[in-house]
Formats: structure tokens, C-alpha cells, sequence
């Protein structure tokens, strides 16, 4: 394959989407064997926690994504059964998980201590601010709390207090944080959404699942958005997901499936796939097959 002609510093931009995010280990296969690879990286959400691997520093970042994945479990990310979600939602009256889970999960993998001065990459992690409901985007200092906060989806996650602010889900207004990646300097985008193209998971049956819909639909249509409007200022590439999946995005029982099936697709959209300047190659929306 021929390598992409993008102009740099090439950003890579993931989306949020619970154990969605999965189909980025596939999508980043894709770019990887299609000599793409980023100079920055930001995300959102479960975004945020994928780029922060791709930003560490050593060798085979993909090989250590991948494994995460494979051992991820829904116990891990979201504990507890729905008697330990009805006593969570009592005690903290915001939310059905607390964030031990997730903690956990980013000091296991990226380090107790970790700062974003201690990245191979330069990182962006999208929050939205409680008081403003305005995104902020973090760059310096420790890695953890703007991680936790990324991932806050209200009623799911409790919101985290961090460098003087309340902090939820960057999801809520930058669930593909297109706009921070130019500010960060980055001349082009490679777009990894997690709910793109009609990956909505079905009819919710779980009081998380409903709040998890609701998120995903909110995503979907600020991505819609957002995305012409950053492509008037550089190369946009937007790749594919595979065919529709119906899967609840806080299943993690399939995710070898999503990422073998990300992979296929963005593969297959990458050999055909010309850039020559601005514009949006490929589109968030919904597909339907």
C-alpha cells in the first residue's frame, strides 16, 4: 500500500463509546500496516484511555492495546451487579458505578504516577467542565484524574474534581475532539470514531444501558457536525466501522469481533483512499447494511 500523502503533524482523533472503543484496535491496525501514524494524538472518553497508550513510550503501543482488550472485562470497567448499583445510586445520588474500576484499570496499564510529560506522544484528553459545560482540554500534568473525568458519563461515573473544577464526559461536548486536535497544531486528522457508521447498540433494557443510548446519540450527531467544518481547515479522514453491530457498549464479550471487524473495513477503505488537500474523506453518520 501506498502511504497516505497527509500533511503533518498528523493528528489521531478517537471517539468515545464504552467497549466500542474496541473497534479502534482494529481501525488502528489498519493505519499501522498503511505506514499512518500519528505526531499527536487526543481523545475522548474511552478515546482518551486508547490514545494514552498509543502516547507511552517503547515499543509494539498496538501489541499492548490489543492485549488490554482482550482481557478487558465488564467487571473491571463498571463492578458490580444491579444491587451494588441501586446502593451506589443511594449513597452518591449521581451515579450507578464508582470509578475504583476505571482507576484501576489506567494505574494497572499506564502507570500510578503517570504524567503527560512522561509520553512519547504529545496527548489530549477532553473533559467537559460541570460549571461551564464548555470542553477542556488537558495536556501537562498528571494523567489519571483527566482520564477519570473523560470517562465520567453522568449517571454512570461520578463527576471528578480535578485542578479546580468539576469535570464530566468531554463526550458531552466533544465526544470527537476534532477542534482540539487543530488547536494542538495538527494539519491533518485521522478520525477513529467509535459510533460511526450505526453501531447503536438496540433497544437499552438496563437503566446504564439507557443512559449509554442517550450518550451515543448525542455523540453521533456532534460528530455530524463538527466534522465539515474541520475539514475547510485541513484533511480530514474519517475511517469506516464495519456493518452495523448490535451490541451494548458495556458488553466487552465481543470485542475481538469489533476489532477483527474494524480492522477489515478500514483496511479495505484505506487501499482505495486518495487525499489531496482539505476536505472530509469519509463522514460520520449512519450506514445501514
Amino acid at each position: 500500500m501506498t502511504p497516505l500523502d497527509l500533511p503533518g503533524p498528523v493528528a489521531f482523533v478517537l471517539g468515545g463509546g464504552g467497549s466500542l472503543g474496541a473497534l479502534q484496535v482494529g481501525m488502528l491496525r489498519a493505519l499501522d500496516e498503511a505506514g499512518v501514524t500519528p505526531d499527536l494524538v487526543v481523545g475522548t472518553s474511552v478515546g482518551s484511555l486508547n490514545a494514552a497508550v498509543l502516547a507511552l513510550p517503547g515499543a509494539d503501543r498496538l501489541g499492548r492495546l490489543h492485549d488490554i482488550w482482550k482481557h478487558m472485562t465488564k467487571h473491571e470497567a463498571f463492578p458490580g451487579g444491579v444491587f451494588s448499583q441501586v446502593r451506589t445510586l443511594r449513597h452518591s445520588k449521581t451515579n450507578l458505578f464508582p470509578n475504583t474500576g476505571l482507576t484501576k484499570i489506567i494505574d494497572d496499564h499506564l502507570g500510578p504516577g503517570r504524567r503527560f510529560e512522561d509520553l512519547a506522544l504529545p496527548l489530549g484528553v477532553v473533559t467537559t467542565d460541570v460549571d461551564t459545560a464548555e470542553p477542556v482540554l488537558f495536556r501537562t500534568g498528571p494523567l489519571r484524574e483527566p482520564l477519570l473525568a473523560s470517562c465520567a458519563i453522568p449517571g454512570i461515573y461520578p463527576p471528578v474534581d480535578h485542578d479546580g473544577r468539576l469535570l464530566y464526559d468531554g463526550g458531552l461536548v466533544a465526544n470527537v475532539p476534532m477542534r482540539q486536535a487543530l488547536a494542538m497544531g495538527a494539519r491533518s486528522l485521522v478520525v477513529l470514531d467509535c459510533a460511526f457508521p450505526g453501531k447503536m447498540p438496540g433497544a437499552p433494557h438496563t437503566f446504564a444501558e439507557v443512559m449509554m443510548f442517550t450518550a451515543l446519540i448525542s455523540m453521533r450527531n456532534q460528530a455530524a457536525l463538527e466534522a465539515p467544518a474541520a475539514a475547510r481547515r485541513a484533511p480530514v479522514v474519517y475511517l469506516p466501522g464495519p456493518a452495523p453491530v448490535r451490541v451494548s457498549p458495556l458488553d466487552f464479550t465481543r470485542t475481538d469481533h469489533l476489532a477483527e471487524e474494524a480492522y477489515q473495513s478500514a483496511r479495505d477503505y484505506l487501499k482505495e483512499l486518495v487525499v489531496d488537500g482539505p476536505g472530509l474523506y469519509g463522514a460520520p453518520g449512519l450506514v445501514t447494511a
